[in-house]
């Protein structure tokens, strides 16, 4: 996952609003979402790799996601894969401070990531790059891509002010959300649009490729966006929503689920 927006405490139907792009390597196997077989609570995607997942969720709001940090074209060599830790928090109980200040101590055996976690009450924001840090999530606007929290890169801006337009729309207030009221989220999200030069990150990357994954959308044969998410999280329930998509930026499946809240 490689963008993601979020609206925290801004909207009064929606307390909880998120939209999120997964860049990946098209040839690396995952699941669409769906409910996880071995957790039949939890609903999001999988990575059929290493058995972890980049977005995952349960009908009482307890949800996380998580991206990868880019430092440079070195490749990481970590004992435990980042999916893990959205794996174990969709499926454990932990309220979010204790699971991050359990984390701490083994931070550094991930991969480089950013998590955010929602307990249902609290949402908080973790790093392990360039050391580890954990904070709660102050209510507002918010961005979170492979660069700090909230870094001002042109997508995350571009991606928070198109999920703002989207709560201040009737279309947030529908009755029952469905596939035709969500779309200029999905429509915001295939944006393909590079950020001129002067707005770029460095992250050692090289310009070339930071003008490619500039974009929310990636558009790549080899590697870039696998799929859009829509995650609005409710008093009744949750609704999540993924677009899945080809090689070449083709929409192949389009899925909706409302997860209701546990009575």
């Amino acid at each position: 996952m490689c963008l993601i927006a979020i609206a925290w405490r801004r909207h009064p139907r929606w307390p909880l609003a998120l939209v999120a792009n997964r860049d990946e390597a098209h040839a690396r196997p995952s699941a669409p979402a769906g409910f996880d077989p071995d957790a039949p609570a939890v609903y999001g995607g999988r990575d059929l790799v290493q058995g972890g997942g980049w977005l995952q969720a349960r009908g009482d709001g307890r949800l996380a996601a998580v991206t990868n940090v880019r430092a440079g074209l070195a490749a990481e060599a970590a004992p435990r894969s980042r999916g893990w830790l959205v794996r174990d928090f969709a499926r454990g109980d932990a309220k979010a401070d204790r699971f991050s200040a359990a984390l701490a101590g083994q931070a550094g055996d991930y991969g480089r990531f950013n998590l955010l976690v929602h307990d249902g009450e609290r949402l908080l924001c973790a790093s392990n790059h360039p050391a580890f840090s954990a904070r709660a999530v102050p209510p507002g606007m918010h961005a979170m891509s492979n660069g700090p929290f909230d870094a001002p890169w042109p997508k995350g801006v571009f991606a928070t002010r198109a999920l703002q337009a989207w709560l201040e729309s009737p279309l947030a207030d529908a009755a029952q959300p469905d596939a035709e009221s969500i779309e200029p989220l999905f429509t915001a999200l295939r944006d393909t649009t590079r950020a001129p030069d002067d707005a770029l990150p460095d992250t050692g990357v090289g310009l070339a490729l930071e003008r490619a994954l500039s974009p929310p959308f990636v558009l790549d044969p080899g590697y870039g966006t696998r799929c859009s998410s829509v995650v609005l999280v409710g008093a009744d329930g949750l609704l999540f929503a993924e677009r899945r998509y080809d090689a070449s930026g083709v929409a192949t499946a389009t899925s909706i689920a409302m997860l209701d809240r546990p009575a």
